[in-house]
């Protein structure tokens, strides 16, 4: 159970970490804008009560209800991603569309999009064969990812759009994609990157600004200046906690962005080397349950949720330190964001779900009695992986896509058989009988009485009258003889 162990013990740290660097790094704004040096902690705090109940929810997730809500959650989450970008349903700020606003709160849909890419894209690619064809690796695993990147671009939230390529480059990787593939695609979207980078007067301000440091003091360097201040003003061990001077309106998003600069100037390099120092320790347990999971699955959705995480911290002490242009990436669990402390917290319950299912700790859970931890929580007992059902699901679910493309396709032939037949009836139809063709009455039926025509019809009226061989009244004759109906005498 020290997988498990460790995980629990790395998100609390983070959490509690974060807690107390936003309140120190968001006070003097906060009370600035609302008069409360509270303000944005609440916010931050109120999220994170909700990510421990979404680190519960996961932790008591049965793997097989996981996968088979994989799909309809990363469904969910485009359409949100699409929703948001209708104005009056998404809230705008900065020039950006991508927080939904609720009862004071805003959320924004596409951190959910990370968790549910990662999971649905596990699940895919777990079902896929040791040397499958490129084709099965690739569909429909990179559509899906391309879509949500495109509505994720359209907000825009380039960072974002970052971490989905990260996800999914950290999925195929393990999924066995071969290198030379690999290398053209990352090429192909390092080229990408480039030329979306470049699009925007913002974005291509920042890259100009990392390549020339030295320009632009006052504008577009302003915050990595500010942030490189900060740290060097901390030292070895940090001015202390809450004594930063960067907070007071020198440094932009101290809170939330470039909260690591306000660590190394509180905290020092000391507090510094700690953060990184957990980070590495959570590589460390992600990796090594990865490595310990019999479970395709799992072992595919901890080695990616890990790349993930690490990739994102990475990016964010980058360009604080000065390594990386800036991209707006926020430090797992320590940045000020509402719905990233959530859903980051979500992911490191799936993480702990997963290090229960390790075959020791399954082993060790099945053989003894609860712990303190599992009997307070009234946590279920994981399942034992079985390679042989797997392979039967795996074949289930293969024979039934088969039979239903078989039902599909006779269907479509049934169909199409309809409509030659319908075509073949309407056009016998319109041609009508052949010529000299007669109709036979059908069995039962009397033939049609074929009745003469007289020429002379067409000159005389009389005769085309049905009822000229009828018996005629005696008032009828009266009439035809003498002009008129019961009139006497001579016709004048």
């Amino acid at each position: 159970m020290a997988s498990f162990h460790l995980i629990v013990t790395i998100a609390t740290l983070l959490t509690v970490l974060g807690l107390v660097m936003v309140l120190s790094a968001s006070s003097v704004e906060a009370y600035a804008d609302t008069g409360s040096a509270y303000g944005m902690f609440t916010t931050q705090l109120i999220f994170a009560v909700l990510g421990v109940v979404l680190f519960y929810v996961a932790l008591c997730t049965p793997v097989r209800l996981m996968r088979k809500l994989a799909l309809p959650a990363f469904v969910v989450s485009v359409v949100m991603l699409a929703l948001v970008l209708v104005p009056g349903i998404g809230k705008e700020s900065g020039g950006a569309r991508r927080w939904f606003e609720l009862g004071g709160l805003s959320f924004q849909p596409s951190e959910l999009a990370k968790v549910t890419l990662v999971v649905w894209g596990a699940s895919v690619l777990a079902t896929r064969r040791p040397g499958a064809p490129l084709k099965e690796l690739l569909i429909p695993l990179v559509p899906g990812a391309l879509l949500a990147s495109v509505l994720v671009i359209l907000q825009p939230n380039y960072s974002t759009t970052v971490t989905f390529v990260i996800v999914v480059g950290a999925l195929l990787w393990f999924a066995g994609l071969p290198l030379r593939i690999f290398g053209v695609a990352v090429a192909g979207v390092a080229v990408a990157g480039v030329v979306l980078a470049l699009s925007a007067d913002y974005r291509a301000a920042r890259i100009f600004g990392f390549l020339n440091p030295g320009d632009d003091p006052q504008g577009a360097n302003y915050q990595s200046r500010q942030a490189k201040f900060s740290l060097a003003d901390g030292g070895l061990f940090g001015r202390g906690l809450g004594q930063s001077r960067a907070k007071w309106s020198y440094l932009p998003n101290a809170h939330n962005d470039f909260i690591f600069a306000i660590i190394g100037e509180e905290l020092g390099f000391i507090g510094c080397v700690a953060v990184l120092g957990l980070f590495a320790l959570f590589v460390f347990t992600g990796l090594r349950i990865a490595m310990r999971s019999v479970d395709p699955f799992l072992r595919l959705l901890t080695a990616a949720a890990t790349t993930w995480i690490l990739a994102q911290a990475m990016i964010n002490i980058g360009y604080v330190i000065g390594l990386l242009p800036v991209t707006g990436q926020q430090l797992p669990l320590v940045s000020a964001g509402g719905t990233s402390t959530a859903i980051t917290l979500l992911m490191f319950g799936i993480l702990a779900n997963a290090a229960r299912h390790e075959p020791e700790a399954v082993a060790a859970l099945h053989s003894g009695p609860d712990g303190r931890f599992a009997r307070l929580l009234r946590l279920p007992k994981p399942e034992h992986y079985s390679a042989a059902r797997a392979e039967a699901a795996r074949k289930a679910a293969q024979a039934k896509a088969k039979a239903k493309a078989a039902q599909a396709k006779a269907v479509q032939a049934q169909q199409k058989a309809a409509q030659a037949k319908a075509v073949a009836k309407r056009r016998a139809l319109a041609a009508g009988p052949p010529p000299g063709e007669r109709r036979r009455p059908a069995p039962g039926q009397q033939p049609p009485v074929r009745r003469r025509t007289d020429p002379r019809a067409a000159a005389d009226p009389r005769r085309s009258d049905p009822r000229r061989d009828q018996a005629l009244s005696s008032d009828e004759r009266l009439r035809r003889s003498s002009g008129r109906t019961g009139e006497r005498g001579f016709r004048r």
